[in-house]
């Protein structure tokens, strides 16, 4: 059976955890912050945990 590869932009954009979760960064932050409140602003700093309802397509893509 050959080896599986892994998918090189999920590698680049998702971290994994100890327990076997994945972080990444926020959505939505990447331009026109004036329609967005000080609180959206802030809580979308730096990485979230993602949605387990689509962490298994990911986690296969990271070939684990």
């Amino acid at each position: 059976m050959p080896k599986f590869k892994t998918h090189r932009a999920s590698a680049k954009r998702f971290k994994s955890t100890a327990k076997g979760g994945l972080k990444s960064a926020n959505a939505y932050t990447s331009h026109r912050f004036h329609g967005k409140t000080k609180k959206q602003r802030r809580q979308l700093r730096g990485t979230a945990m993602m949605n387990h309802t689509t962490l298994k397509n990911y986690v296969h893509l990271l070939g684990r």
